[in-house]
């Protein structure tokens, strides 16, 4: 009998050796060792039709670098394509969330291509469904780091991967906010003690500390994330205002 992965990756990329890569190591390493999940990387030149096995030309209208040939992309997303979502990492994209790794990692997987030079010709996304996503306002040599970036955020929630179920829980961004600090051994270090709370045995101020540092920290750190969540207009004095006013 044949088993079926739960959660299923496909890396189109021009240079498939990348991969596995570091998702060989670690929990997602045991994970696919275990099949958890599986990982299949396909090397878009294999799709090529010329002698050259040419993937890319100049940009129509001129410009430097080198666009990623629509005819040749899609005839290798063409051959694996699924009812999986097809994404493509490129700096254009939307920019990714935890909630969308959740989404994807309670489905059957991805597709995911990866870009190169300046990037794909832009009739690949009109002519075929592809979700296009950054991990960031930065750019890099290639989609592939991003590619490993999303697999790596979507194989640790797969269950089994982590442990506990709730291993994830109280993260960064679970919850809309930055996660609160944390400490073990020693009890004190280079005259720095843990917090007295963490060691009273208070679970409910225990959690109240936790929650109240949580919100400052993404506040000071992180105001962008801080301005989004349900709590900012409520705690925050300008949001106090706003809400005078409405009143």
């Amino acid at each position: 009998m044949v088993r079926v992965m739960s959660f299923a990756a496909t890396i189109l990329t021009l240079y498939p050796d990348m991969f596995p890569g570091p998702l060989g190591q670690s929990i997602a390493g045991r994970a696919l060792i275990e099949g958890k999940w599986a990982l299949e990387a396909v090397n878009i030149r294999d799709f090529a039709t010329d002698k050259h096995r040419t993937v890319d030309d100049t940009p129509a209208g001129g410009g430097a670098g080198m666009v990623l040939r629509a005819d040749v992309v899609a005839a290798a997303l063409d051959s694996v394509a699924d009812d999986r979502p097809i994404i493509a990492m490129t700096p254009r994209g939307s920019p990714l969330t935890q909630a969308r790794v959740r989404a994807l990692a309670g489905g059957t997987g991805a597709i995911i291509l990866c870009g190169r030079f300046e990037g794909f010709d832009e009739r690949l996304f009109e002519a075929r469904a592809i979700e296009q996503v950054s991990i960031g306002d930065y750019i890099l040599s290639g989609g592939e780091m991003g590619a490993l970036v999303l697999l790596d955020a979507c194989i640790r929630l797969l269950p089994g991967v982590m442990g506990a179920p709730s291993s994830g829980d109280d993260e960064s961004f679970e919850s809309g906010l930055l996660e609160y600090p944390q400490y073990t051994r020693p009890a004190e270090w280079e005259g720095r003690t843990i917090p007295e709370v963490l060691r009273s045995g208070d679970h409910a101020k225990i959690s109240a500390w936790r929650k109240s540092m949580a919100e400052t920290d993404t506040r000071l750190r992180r105001p962008d994330l801080w301005e989004r969540h349900d709590g900012a207009r409520v705690k925050s004095p300008s949001g106090a205002r706003r809400q005078t006013k409405e009143e």
